[in-house]
């Protein structure tokens, strides 16, 4: 038998490039190629900032490797993931008072052949620790995640084992979106990068994890050649499992801010302590100030953002829950329930979130341009819009359809002979019949797209 040789390390920065308070002694196997260097990387990366003991029950497991291994090459390579996987199978190991090689060596005779009978045996263990952890109060996202670990552990070491039943993820905690005052007051006392994110949820729908793995190089165009709104292209790689690329818009606050911030980002910031930075394709879109390195944001630190800003602007208070009804992912919902508010089409909206619906193909062919129009006429902002700045948004739109707005007002205002000036209710009828003449534009090329050559 082969005996593995180890090696001690020292960890003294997280991924993200922040000293640790205390440093991390681990001991791995020496490392015999790029690929087993990579793979340490990936587990010390999911596990040096928290819970660092999973580093070892990793390795010392070739069970667990062989999931981290998995998760790598075959899945997103996500440490948040590989966390959730692994904390999953410590916890169902700790209550069976077994290691994971122990028990994937339980369901296997001399030869490596699968149990039947032990593995419907486990398939029951793990029915009980699901009951375990509701005994616990666990949420079912929480008890469903740990299932899904424990379950990648068989499957990945050659044991297919099933369950029969899905388990429910009813949602315990829910969230709702920040109306347009309380977006307002959370800009108010914001600092600029703070300023940048919100936008950028808020005006664009990113997911948090999307929205931090977005560069310089998805804004560059539209940016400099000052293009508004911005159009955004998310390919499919840095979206959240199932999901494809999509595009969606950052509108005219959201680019304005980003601007100072990337231009401040370029000077230097001496009261951060951030020296002058080089913007290249690559920089990520919000820079990570806790480290020296140029490094992303995490989704954890926006949460924290976030959360600093509603408990400041006395949005959020003391609760006995586990999760506040106003988080980061609630400023995505705005998005939504704002361009639902406006008028804009549900298949529009929810393209532009990066949902997968059944007119998913329909809606790209449409191009950028048509999608640019649909955001640009439904006037999403977070500060309040006047009816003007709508009628003018509307305008353009309408020209761009190869069609003279302003025939249409000089019809709609020949209907109103009582008119003299232009007062608030001739407004709400103005933008009323851009609108109409705007839903027959529409509707006439579905129509004549439909129809074909």
């Amino acid at each position: 038998m082969e005996i593995q040789q180890y090696q001690t390390i020292k960890i003294t920065h997280s991924p993200r490039g922040r000293r640790l308070s205390q440093p991390i002694l681990v001991q791995l196997p020496t490392i015999q190629s790029k690929g087993e260097q990579a793979l340490y990387s990936y587990i010390i990366n999911a596990f040096s900032c928290k819970m660092s003991a999973l580093i070892e029950f990793t390795l010392l497991n070739d069970s667990v490797t062989k999931v981290a291994e998995h998760l790598q090459r075959h899945a997103t390579a996500s440490t948040a993931t590989l966390y959730q996987y692994v904390y999953g199978i410590h916890k169902f190991c700790s209550w069976l008072g077994k290691t994971p090689d122990q028990l994937m060596a339980e369901c296997k005779d001399l030869d490596g052949v699968p149990k039947t009978k032990v593995l419907v045996a486990h398939a029951q263990l793990i029915d009980d620790f699901v009951g375990e952890c509701q005994a616990e109060k666990l949420a079912p996202g929480t008890i469903s995640n740990h299932v899904k670990g424990v379950k990648c552990l068989y499957q990945v070491n050659g044991l297919q084992l099933s369950l029969p039943y899905r388990l429910p993820r009813p949602v315990m905690f829910k969230d709702r979106a920040p109306t347009p005052e309380e977006l307002s007051r959370l800009m108010e006392i914001a600092k600029l990068r703070e300023k940048v994110i919100i936008s950028l949820l808020a005006l664009g729908g990113f997911r948090v994890g999307t929205l931090c793995q977005l560069q310089y190089r998805h804004v560059r165009k539209d940016l400099e050649q000052g293009i508004v709104p911005v159009h955004i292209h998310v390919e499919a790689a840095i979206t959240k499992g199932k999901y494809g690329d999509y595009d969606t818009f950052i509108g005219a606050e959201a680019a304005e801010y980003l601007r100072l911030y990337l231009d401040q980002r370029r000077r230097g910031n001496p009261l951060e302590k951030i020296t002058a930075e080089t913007i290249t394709d690559n920089s990520p879109l919000i820079r990570n100030i806790q480290s020296d390195k140029v490094t992303p944001l995490t989704p954890a630190r926006i949460d924290g953002i976030i959360h600093s800003l509603y408990t400041k602007a006395g949005l959020v208070g003391e609760t006995s829950q586990r999760r506040y009804e106003l988080r980061a992912h609630s400023i995505r919902k705005y998005f939504h329930t704002q361009l639902a508010a406006l008028g804009v089409n549900t298949d529009y909206i929810e393209y532009m979130m990066g949902h997968k619906v059944s007119t998913y193909n329909d809606v790209q062919m449409k191009g950028i341009e048509f999608l640019r129009g649909i955001y640009t006429a439904s006037g999403l902002s977070i500060k309040p819009k006047t009816r003007t700045g709508k009628i003018d948004a509307l305008k353009e739109i309408i020209r761009a359809w190869g069609i003279n707005p302003e025939e249409i007002l000089t019809r709609e205002a020949l209907t109103r002979t009582d008119s003299t000036y232009l007062n608030l209710e001739d407004r709400d009828s103005q933008v009323e019949a851009l609108r109409s003449a705007l839903r027959d534009l529409v509707r006439k090329e579905l129509l004549d797209a439909a129809k074909g050559p």
